[in-house]
């Protein structure tokens, strides 16, 4: 009974023009596209300048600043004023204001003052290109210390080093969720819609009258979903690494073990939901409404840490969560099975929670 059920369910499969082009064709768009949008890093900030010193150094710090490649000047301003109004236009995102006689108080005084000022609608805009600016201006300030013209003096040499990412490649931190969200995305989705298809279309009811069980009958629907998320998990690494180059450190193995606990949790909770949902549009908003809360408190785009402690309780219940640290550490760190089993068995918990959800939820008939 079981071959049988699993032979109806790969061809129901495959008989759709749509699903098997799915699978293959989204992973490859959503890995090529999505890396290159999804990025916090800050660029091409438009600067406004007022340079009441129009020394050699001032010149030389504000060339250093345009070299860097995150800067644009927008303009030169002869006041603050002027230059503010550029900000609240919008033409600007910061200001540097270098003060009348900078070149001199750094030759006899040993110190200069800069004002940085920032649009700080965009809280991350503003404040990572103000530390950005601040930055590259206190790796200018160590060009002028080993100047001949410029009197030695103290200070502190701070050299940071970077574990695991020392370039600070943001796409190194973000591809890996994003496969996470891939794979919820098409094993939740698909699964979902499956049963609820079938409600519309009448043939669920030939199914109820069968002698089938109804683990039977959930299992079967579940594994061409479990087949199809591997095949979007191959894609999706194999297109990380064709468009940009990067491949785990760790197992692959590893990967594969926390892939497939992860698409029996989504693909079980995909059928929770179309066994309460009455129609496609209902299992849609549902599954809708869920990927998109447990994406935002997984810590997909932001530090699960700086979240209000409810909100970390509630994303305790989220595969996601797990699957995507898991993701990130075996990507970037190269991190072993024993590193991570605090990830693992919270996962095989809720695939267990999901599955049995699903099949005790399921009705052969209406009440």
């Amino acid at each position: 009974m079981f071959k049988y059920l699993l032979e109806k369910e790969f061809k129901q499969f495959f008989r759709n023009k749509f699903l098997p082009k799915l699978v293959v064709v989204f992973p490859f768009a959503a890995m090529s596209i999505f890396p290159l949008v999804a990025n916090m890093e800050v660029k091409n900030l438009s600067l406004a300048v007022v340079d009441n010193d129009r020394s050699i150094t001032s010149r030389q710090m504000l060339e250093k600043i345009t070299s860097s490649g995150y800067f644009k000047i927008s303009g030169h301003f002869n006041d603050t004023k002027t230059a503010l109004k550029s900000i609240e236009k919008g033409t600007a995102d910061l200001l540097l204001e270098i003060p009348p006689k900078f070149e001199e108080s750094l030759n006899r005084e040993k110190i200069g003052n800069l004002m940085i000022l920032a649009n700080a609608v965009n809280a991350m805009k503003g404040g990572l290109g103000s530390m950005y600016l601040a930055s590259i201006i206190s790796d200018y300030n160590l060009i002028l210390k080993q100047s001949p013209q410029i009197p030695k003096t103290a200070a502190l040499d701070i050299r940071p080093f970077f574990r695991f990412n020392p370039n600070l490649n943001y796409k190194l931190f973000m591809i890996p969720a994003l496969m996470a969200m891939m794979m919820a995305i098409i094993c939740g989705f698909l699964p979902a819609l499956n049963i609820v298809s079938e409600k519309e279309n009448g043939t669920i009811e030939q199914m109820n009258v069968t002698p089938v069980r109804k683990f039977t009958f959930i299992i079967s629907k579940l594994i061409p979903y479990w087949v199809a998320g591997f095949v979007a998990f191959s894609l999706c690494m194999f297109s990380a690494f064709l468009f940009y180059g990067i491949s785990p450190k760790g197992s692959i193995f590893l990967l594969y073990l926390f892939a497939i606990v992860f698409v029996l949790n989504f693909s079980g909770f995909g059928l929770v939901v179309s066994n309460y949902a009455k129609n496609i549009q209902q299992a849609i908003f549902i599954m809708f409404f869920f990927v998109i809360t447990m994406v935002f408190i997984s810590g997909l785009y932001t530090p699960y840490q700086n979240m209000p402690q409810w909100t970390q309780t509630i994303g305790n219940v989220s595969p996601l969560k797990y699957f995507i640290q898991a993701l990130r550490m075996i990507y970037i760190k190269g991190a072993t099975f024993f590193d991570m089993q605090h990830l693992f068995y919270p996962l095989c918990v809720l695939a267990v929670f999901f599955n049995g959800w699903a099949v005790l939820s399921y009705r052969k008939k209406d009440n």
